[in-house]
């Protein structure tokens, strides 16, 4: 019988906080019916804070740990990666308070599902073994899919939510088939133990069906960053969903799954490395091509941004298909800043109201609105100029260790089609500032154009501490470069 000893569960106190939590919020909500909505968000965000709280002091530690027979591992890699995930998830569960309850979305089960996703991606970026990562892919997973259908009584959300679950379904499907080939013609599960069987055989030597399974996990791993061509479902469903949820779903669960394709490709298959390193050029080629192209005909910003998430995740993998620590580094520096900016940008769109209750949905909507709210305004600009890649703002930086990355890899073509595309996405972010800064209001406005939808004090503390954060970024690079470095040589590539 295994053994488990107190100090194996003092290393998932985070997750363990979660699911108490997630418990006890849905114990209350059964049984005892004057349980406020409010208190329910209060009380999941304190759990998340308290679980980012315990990560930042394991991280300062600085020292690894295998637990669970092998199953779970922890060192300075998946620490940062856990920071990033709880910080995240704090933030949107915060800021997205208020405008759930004007949507009449103040249900019981909305916090217990944002930690329940939480959780799950706690354990995928966590995961020693396929079985773990498995796990924490379908508690991630299927959260998500109950989360994203939650404003059930709408055609539009109720279609959006059903074309996640099925593409989702789909994708599991093939990761299940990967990791059942990678098992079977490598005997094991455990990535220490496939790195090992690796090492020990001539890459000519190791068998066929398991470059295949990889593949099917690249491709599953790929639908979740939403990578071309496995992004169908993001535009439908972040337009779809509404605005708070978009603004967990779009952000968070990529930068885990994104996480988990760096650990697996870097760590167990780096030995691979001329075998797979060719399909991430192509996902990241094609990601920010397809991303910079397609949204520039878009007017719903939703959809705008969904596009938007699909090129920034081509960059992203631009740092992947350099297949080293400099790359590995430049991953975390880039999915810091994009999650800031994402979260930020999303903040000041929960800010406005548009001429639905959803809030803003159109470009239209924020025509002129500089004049009304030159603050708000000023800080959305920043975002957009930041996901542009202008500098000196932290999105330029971003883009250049990426850039950087893949340069020192020999990968030149990458780096041009990033740069080229870069150019075209550009025509997209400024096109929101200049419909804030230099379109008139509309003669006929709505009566809510321009108006706060409410300007909370969660909203204002998310608003401020990302738009500093990418503001200041070019003066104190060193608390993200250091960390990020220490998580890139945790690797040991």
């Amino acid at each position: 019988m295994t053994s488990f000893y107190w100090p194996d569960f003092t290393l998932i106190l985070p997750e363990m906080i979660l699911v108490f939590s997630a418990l006890l919020i849905l114990m209350e909500g059964a049984f005892l019916k004057q349980v406020s909505f409010r208190h329910s968000v209060h009380c999941g965000t304190l759990a998340l804070g308290l679980s980012l709280g315990l990560c930042l002091f394991q991280f300062e530690t600085g020292q690894t740990w295998v637990t669970f027979e092998g199953q779970i591992k922890q060192d300075d890699f998946i620490f940062f990666a856990k920071i990033l995930v709880l910080a995240g998830a704090t933030a949107t569960l915060s800021m997205s308070l208020p405008s759930m309850i004007k949507e009449n979305l103040s249900r019981v089960e909305y916090p217990p599902l944002v930690l329940f996703a939480t959780l799950g991606m706690l354990l995928m970026v966590e995961a020693n073994d396929f079985l773990i990562l498995f796990i924490g892919l379908e508690m991630q997973g299927l959260s998500l899919y109950v989360l994203a259908a939650l404003h059930r009584e709408h055609l539009r959300v109720s279609e959006a939510a059903l074309k996640y679950f099925i593409l989702g379904a789909f994708a599991t499907g093939l990761f299940l088939y990967g990791i059942s080939l990678i098992y079977g013609f490598s005997g094991a599960t455990n990535f220490e133990v496939i790195a090992s069987v690796i090492r020990t055989e001539s890459i000519n030597a190791l068998p066929l069906g398991l470059f295949v399974g990889l593949v099917f996990v690249m491709a599953a791993l790929a639908f979740k960053v939403s990578a071309v061509p496995f992004h169908m479902w993001t535009p439908d469903v972040y337009e779809g969903c509404p605005t708070p949820i978009t603004a967990f779903i779009g952000g968070v669960p990529k930068v885990a799954a994104m996480v988990v394709f760096l650990r697996l490709l870097l760590s167990p298959f780096i030995l691979l490395y001329g075998e797979w390193y060719s399909l991430i050029i192509f996902l990241s080629m094609a990601s920010m091509v397809v991303g910079a192209f397609a949204a520039l005909r878009q007017t719903n910003l939703k959809r705008l941004l969904g596009y938007s998430a699909i090129g920034q995740m081509g960059y992203v993998l631009m740092g992947v298909a350099a297949g080293n620590s400099e790359g590995a580094q430049a991953v975390f520096v880039y999915l810091t800043l994009y999650l800031v900016m994402f979260i930020g940008t999303f903040a000041c769109l929960l800010s406005l109201k548009g001429k639905t209750p959803e809030g803003v949905q159109d470009i239209e909507d924020l025509k002129g609105i500089a004049t009304l709210h030159p603050k708000l305004s000023f800080i959305l600009a920043v975002f957009m100029f930041s996901l542009a890649g202008i500098p000196p703002l932290g999105g330029f930086f971003a883009k250049l260790y990426v850039f950087k990355a893949a340069i020192a890899a020999e990968l030149f073509w990458l780096a041009i089609v990033g740069v080229l595309t870069s150019v075209v996405a550009a025509y997209y972010y400024l096109k929101i500032v200049k419909a804030m800064y230099f379109d008139d209001l509309p003669e006929t406005p709505a009566p809510s154009h321009g108006q706060l939808l409410v300007l909370s004090a969660e909203i204002t503390v998310v608003l401020n501490i990302c738009a500093a954060i990418i503001l200041l970024f070019f003066m104190f690079p060193n608390v993200v470069l250091e960390m990020a470095q220490r998580a890139a040589f945790a690797l040991r590539i």
